[in-house]
């Protein structure tokens, strides 16, 4: 079967982005708590808010204000009006309006003014506690920006007036001594030119003369109050039901970002996708939680259990690299290898069921635990399962085993025994003949072996068979360890068929924790659990030699062709 990585659509990718995100519910959660309670504090500081607001249409002083060719908006600053209106100026005037105890600075706090646009309006709008003070406050800021406006005005015409004046007396007594010598002097040209010089100063006097009785017929009112400030009826707040509303808004959204955040930098993987992209290889299955808890799956009350394994296998037999030979080897990333001992054991039932003779060969060999924690007893095995002579190393013994899977039938096990070197037994060329011998057409191999990152010894088995397994928990691993694995595998000449992915459950979690806090698990030997006493005699069932005339001989079915053919192992098939 060729594995080919199809690109998801984009909505299929932000499915899948959500689904991740809400991994991490507990930040999310904390989000919306953080959002509600600034949305309870919010709330409450501004129930006894209250705002009011006046309005001032401005105007520069004109003489005719019904002049079409005077335009006020090229007479006055908008901005610079605004500035004024904020100034500590305007604020001190006010405050000895309203008899003010406090900084002058704490008055311009609450204030604001604002300029409409294409307008010579100014807003003032004014924050307090209760409505009376809000409008006070207002109205008095309005009225003393308008009493420094007059007055600045009023200071800058008399200032004019005054200079108009002077001048105005100067030329008036050079015209009076102008007039003096006029009335001396003969007729003649030279009396004619001093009268031209008094002409002249004639007119000027009547153009100062015009200028200030111009300047005093100004109206020098700076604006008119168009909007009065009157005490608001209701609090400016949003109340505290719209400030939860928005509060929940802003804390799923605070929330749904640290969640991103969190994901991004998160060395998990973070879904079955990130499994294969990082073992280049399907995911198989992704088995319910506590799927693993039993070694059976006859064990569990749950049907999906079953047909989840029974899936597996189906997808292992249709792959064409596990199925010209069927030699498959499971091994867990790291730590415990309770998760790779229940795959192990299902997928040999599943691969049973089907009608296969299955040998599970438990390659464990420094905590073996499956005779003791499956169904097994001493029975007869196929012949092409056991070894046809001793060795020192002490494993494969010639113990043989039959474990009873229920309804699925049975299946051989070759359990694990601890040896003095686990090296040079798992490479002795005894174990390549058991696993090379199960070549026939009816025939599975199941090998289990301790997690790869613990030890090598999956290493030295990933050259006789035809595929491995990795059985892992996306929570408990990292991506690097992941690809680690699979570049292991791939330099000792293996194949990654692909992953299992299962979730622990609560019992076994909890387990895991407290085995972390006494210093268990890590890179180092897992430790071993002290067997009970029915444990220990189970791990030791009645062992049966081959050949000895204790075994019980079976009767199998035999093939025609195979009697011609000469084979002596047809009838142990």
């Amino acid at each position: 079967m060729n594995v080919t990585a199809v690109e998801d659509d984009e909505p299929e990718l932000l499915r899948d982005q959500f689904r991740q995100l809400l991994r991490y519910r507990a930040i999310i959660g904390a989000g919306v708590g953080i959002g509600l309670l600034g949305g309870v504090w919010f709330g409450l500081s501004n129930a006894d808010t209250y705002v009011a607001t006046s309005q001032v249409v401005l105007r520069a002083p004109v003489n005719d204000p019904f002049n079409p060719s005077i335009s006020q908006d090229k007479t006055l600053n908008m901005g610079s009006e605004r500035q004024t209106a904020l100034s500590s100026s305007v604020a001190e005037q006010a405050a000895k309006k309203l008899g003010w105890t406090g900084t002058v600075g704490k008055l311009q706090k609450d204030l604001q003014v604002t300029n409409p646009p294409q307008s010579q309006v100014l807003q003032f709008t004014y924050t307090a506690d209760t409505p009376k003070a809000a409008a006070d406050r207002a109205n008095a800021v309005t009225q003393a920006y308008l009493d420094l406006r007059k007055k600045q005005w009023t200071d800058l015409r008399a200032t004019m007036l005054e200079g108009q004046q002077k001048q105005l007396d100067e030329v008036a007594k050079k015209h009076d001594q102008k007039t003096k010598e006029l009335d001396r002097m003969p007729d003649g040209a030279a009396r004619d030119a001093e009268y031209g010089v008094k002409t002249n100063l004639l007119n000027r006097i009547n153009e100062l003369d015009a200028r200030i009785s111009q300047l005093k017929s100004l109206d020098m009112s700076p604006g008119t109050v168009i909007r009065v400030a009157t005490a608001p009826g209701f609090s400016d707040g949003p109340g505290l039901p719209m400030s939860l509303g928005l509060g929940a808004l802003v804390g799923v959204a605070l929330g749904l970002l640290a969640a991103w955040v969190r994901l991004v930098f998160d060395p998990a993987p973070r879904s079955a996708g990130d499994v294969a992209r990082a073992v280049r290889a399907p995911v198989l299955g992704t088995l319910p939680r506590g799927a693993t808890d039993v070694l059976l799956a006859d064990d569990h009350t749950d049907a999906r259990v079953a047909e989840e394994y029974r899936s597996v296998a189906f997808r292992l037999a249709y792959d064409q690299r596990f199925a010209d030979r069927r030699r498959l080897l499971v091994v867990a990333p790291r730590g415990s290898n309770d998760a790779a001992v229940a795959v192990a054991s299902h997928l040999a039932a599943s691969f049973a069921e089907t009608g296969k003779d299955v040998l599970l060969i438990e390659a464990d060999l420094r905590t073996p635990t499956l005779a003791g924690r499956l169904r097994a007893h001493a029975a007869a095995a196929p012949r092409w399962s056991s070894p046809v002579e001793s060795d020192e190393n002490g494993w494969p013994g010639r113990r043989q085993l039959s474990v009873d899977a229920g309804e699925s039938g049975s299946f051989g096990l070759v359990p694990g025994e601890r040896v003095r070197n686990v090296a040079r037994a798992l490479t002795a060329p005894r174990v390549s003949r058991l696993i090379a011998e199960a070549d026939s057409p009816n025939s599975t191999v199941v090998v289990l072996a301790p997690p790869v990152l613990n030890y090598a010894d999956a290493l030295a088995l990933v050259d006789r068979v035809d595929g491995v397994l990795i059985v892992c928990d996306p929570r408990g691993v990292h991506r690097t360890d992941l690809q680690r694995i699979r570049e292991l595998i791939a330099g000792a000449g293996g194949t990654v068929l692909g992953a299992v992915v299962h979730t622990p459950g609560r019992q076994r979690g909890a387990a895991k924790q407290s085995a972390g806090r006494r210093g268990g698990g890590g890179r180092g030997r897992p430790p071993a659990p002290a067997p009970s006493e029915s444990e220990e005699f189970a791990a030791e069932p009645e062992q049966v030699i081959l050949g000895d005339g204790s075994d019980t001989v079976a009767l199998r079915q035999l093939r025609a062709e195979d009697l011609r053919s000469g084979d002596v192992r047809a009838g142990d098939r």
